[in-house]
């Protein structure tokens, strides 16, 4: 699915599940914390008392650094990546991950982003905030800026920020894939990205 789309002069990009396949199993947190299927962790943890969120903000860094210590590339990443700095494209992160965390995983994989932007710094996706002031450090419109992810929240981040949005599958059918029908463009595999960089540029 894609559609024409001028020139963009910066990426956003989500971190885990996108960029990085960390191994992190959320249904799994979720039965740990005792949260119901398929709730936001960040959000339900916010509305626990204590000593329960104090537990449930352990348990979390524990999954998280779990998956950081693991982490590999997305195939296809690396060249993609290095394909949007030849063409002058500006690159940050956006996760609901933690700072520490974040960093770590980029570090270790060898991986520059400007700027990273974590639950630690803006309200967590889907509220549009972060977008907004990594916008701002760019000095681009939202217009020229395009999200990339693998969750609707993502999806949903991106258009209220008024930004694109790419929703990434990893290889599965995007049409079973929550947000597609609301993605600017959907993307199976960072190898197979030709169409991306083409609708990316407005070169379609």
């Amino acid at each position: 699915m894609s559609r024409s789309a001028p020139s963009t002069r910066g990426v956003i990009f989500d971190l885990d599940g996108t960029l990085v396949d960390s191994g992190l199993d959320f249904e799994a947190m979720r039965r740990e914390m005792g949260i119901p299927p398929g709730q936001p962790i960040l959000e339900a943890i916010e509305r626990f008392d204590e000593p329960r969120a104090t537990r449930c903000r352990e348990i979390l860094a524990r999954h998280e650094w779990a998956g950081a210590n693991s982490a590999r590339l997305m195939p296809g990443v690396r060249e993609f990546l290095a394909r949007l700095a030849e063409l002058g494209i500006r690159q940050a992160v956006l996760t609901r991950n933690c700072r520490e965390v974040a960093h770590s995983t980029l570090a270790r994989l060898e991986l520059a982003f400007d700027p990273v932007m974590t639950r630690e710094d803006a309200p967590a996706k889907p509220d549009p905030t972060a977008i907004w002031r990594i916008c701002e450090a760019w000095r681009l419109e939202p217009g020229e800026v395009a999200v990339v992810g693998d969750f609707h929240f993502d999806i949903e981040a991106g258009r209220r920020a008024g930004v694109r949005t790419v929703l990434y599958t990893a290889n599965r059918d995007p049409s079973a894939a929550r947000g597609a029908e609301l993605a600017g463009y959907c993307l199976r595999s960072f190898r197979e990205a030709d169409g991306l960089v083409c609708w990316l540029t407005g070169s379609v």
